[in-house]
């Protein structure tokens, strides 16, 4: 399950995200459609399935103390949800919040998981983040 690409999605009136197709039935078969959102310290949210979660889960609680308010942040904030018959999830209004979510979103793929940001926050980020040089780790990555 390796998950990439942007899609731009938009919340409906409830707080729910209707995950694309070409996840959902990855999802649905890796997952059983169960997922689970949790904020992330750039301001977006997490979105993992379960198994995935799971794992993400178990390395956030054996950090050591002076980690607790990472803790707090990760698996405090963390919501478990199930994706409905059409494949929709419900974002809190708390991680809604957090987030800074409007109605027009953009859900990245990241490999085991997903970040969902507000659509006007990320392309902020974006354009901030090429202004910058990049960092040591490209060094001696080829294009």
């Amino acid at each position: 399950m390796v998950f990439q690409g942007a899609s731009s999605l938009s919340l409906d009136a409830k707080g729910r995200l209707s995950v694309p197709t070409r996840h959902r039935d990855v999802l649905s078969a890796n997952a059983a459609g169960q997922l689970t959102i949790t904020k992330h310290p750039h301001g977006c949210l997490m979105v993992f399935p379960r198994p995935e979660w799971e794992k993400f889960r178990d390395r956030i609680a054996n950090l050591p103390m002076e980690a607790q308010w990472w803790k707090r942040m990760f698996l405090g904030n963390a919501m478990d949800v199930d994706m409905d018959g059409t494949g929709r999830v419900l974002i809190s209004p708390e991680l809604r919040q957090a987030a800074s979510l409007s109605r027009d979103v953009l859900l990245l793929g990241m490999g085991k998981h997903f970040e969902l940001w507000d659509k006007a926050r990320y392309d902020a980020e974006e354009a901030k983040a090429a202004q910058e040089a990049m960092p040591n780790v490209f060094k001696d990555f080829s294009f």
